[in-house]
């Protein structure tokens, strides 16, 4: 019986590959967040009492980028967005040039430290142009329906608010940290606020979700009505700002129409019938008479 059952759990378990697929992807989503709150706490310990390397305080880093690569490549073969893992991917050699400059094992300028870094906003800068190009030969185009332009319009600037802000960021604080300008942190930090905040702007706006979070395993809002039945009874009430106006054509019946018997003409043999929604009195019948 133990067999049997496990048995059909697997084969139930197989058969909702969507759900399989997305419980793959919170875990993966989930170990990234580990590692990285990892490297947030070795941060805050290393700031606090200065005791060990800031390569041993990268390694979370070390680790992250390698299993990016690998969710990035089982992201495409699935279909699915993975943000995140990619640009933790793609900085690998970053995370290690900033380590080895904090422990001093390397004396170049911070301009040179973040070269992989402008690599990748001259790519991102890429894909702004392209999305503004697509935007602007939408407008111009008269055969595109008007959401499509509005979405492209929409996605081209959001990517520059996100994009233009960040990178003024880093030159910023490349200028600050090699001493060539004396500006506070408060203003360095502002642009990267504005693009924090319309990256969770445009996060809002994306449709989907994993049905694995907390435990949930399907919709949001079909949850929440599960929890709480009033809300699904209160969803459920429909109001009628015209109450008085109905009840007065709910007491008054619709009279049916008269039934008419068809008509038959013996020569040419044609049934002639009136619709029943269509009453017509007939014409009156006329006598000739013909005169003595």
């Amino acid at each position: 019986m133990r067999c049997r059952g496990c048995f059909l759990l697997l084969s139930l378990f197989r058969a909702e590959g969507e759900t399989c697929v997305e419980f793959k992807a919170m875990l993966i989503a989930v170990g990234i967040h580990l590692l990285l709150l990892m490297f947030e706490v070795l941060v805050c310990d290393r700031i606090e009492r200065g005791s060990h390397f800031w390569l041993l305080v990268f390694m979370p880093l070390f680790f992250v980028s390698p299993v990016s690569v690998a969710a990035c490549v089982w992201g495409f073969r699935h279909d699915r967005s993975l943000e995140l893992e990619i640009l933790c991917s793609v900085n690998i050699l970053q995370f290690i040039f900033i380590a080895l400059r904090l422990d001093k094992i390397i004396h170049w300028p911070w301009l040179v430290v973040c070269v992989p870094l402008w690599i990748l906003m001259s790519f991102l800068c890429l894909v702004v142009l392209y999305y503004i190009v697509w935007s602007v030969l939408f407008l111009r185009s008269m055969d595109v329906i008007a959401e499509q332009r509005r979405t492209h319009i929409t996605m081209a600037l959001s990517w520059m608010t996100i994009v233009v802000p960040l990178l003024t960021f880093e030159i910023l604080l490349v200028h600050k940290l090699d001493g060539h300008n004396a500006f506070s942190c408060i203003p360095i930090f502002v642009p990267l606020w504005l693009s924090l905040i319309t990256l969770m702007a445009t996060t809002f706006g994306q449709k989907g979700g994993n049905h694995w979070w907390f435990g949930i395993r399907k919709d949001f809002c079909q949850f929440l009505l599960e929890i709480f039945p009033f809300l699904r009874e209160y969803g459920n009430i429909s109001y009628d700002l015209h109450h008085e106006d109905n009840e007065e054509t709910e007491e008054t019946p619709v009279p049916e129409p008269p039934k008419i018997a068809p008509m038959f003409r013996k020569k040419a043999r044609v049934v002639i019938t009136q619709s029943p929604g269509k009453y017509v009195l007939p014409p009156p019948k006329l006598n000739i008479e013909m005169p003595d």
